[in-house]
């Protein structure tokens, strides 16, 4: 009997021992939504006033941009290697946020998020996951998409054919 309740009572650390510790972030949703909404204002308003470090520091180190067109699925290394002119020149990009939407996970540390943005380009969605580490936020994937009106959507595919079946072609010969 006592080697079972020894036995039972080693399980049942062992068992404790093997859990994982789930960190809680003290902060309530609504103080990360609006620190979350002041953080991305932030990074928009950097990359307006073409301050390079304060819109790239925001992005994690193994952070993804997508940008509109297809070939732009950039690495942080790539996308501040193609950015670094603009905002060397002080001409990066202004984008006005007018809608946005943000969610966050049970233990409050992983952030997504869609926005709608007034554009050089017209409406534009922006949409991307945040996460939260030790207080601090980064931009893990964004993604920026022109909006397309439903009833222009035959227009734009008639227009973007022939450049989509040359992509189509070279993604289905890398592959």
């Amino acid at each position: 009997m006592i080697v079972k309740r020894v036995l039972l009572l080693f399980l049942m650390v062992l068992m404790s021992s093997c859990q994982k510790d789930v960190k809680i972030n003290p902060l309530t949703q609504t103080e990360i939504v609006k620190n979350v909404n002041s953080f991305l204002n932030d990074w928009h308003e950097a990359a307006s006033e073409a301050n390079f470090d304060n819109y790239f520091s925001k992005m994690d180190n193994i952070s993804v941009f997508i940008g509109t067109d297809a070939s732009e699925n950039w690495t942080k290394k790539a996308f501040v290697k193609y950015s670094k002119p603009y905002f060397d020149k002080g001409k990066a990009w202004n984008f006005k946020t007018l809608e946005r939407n943000v969610y966050v996970n049970s233990t409050a540390n992983f952030i997504w998020f869609d926005e709608l943005l007034e554009t050089r380009m017209g409406i534009c969605r922006g949409s991307g996951v945040i996460a939260l580490h030790d207080a601090k936020f980064s931009i893990k994937h964004y993604v920026l998409s022109i909006t397309i009106p439903n009833d222009d959507v035959d227009e734009v595919i008639n227009i973007k054919t022939k450049k989509d079946s040359l992509m189509i072609r070279k993604l289905k010969s890398e592959h």
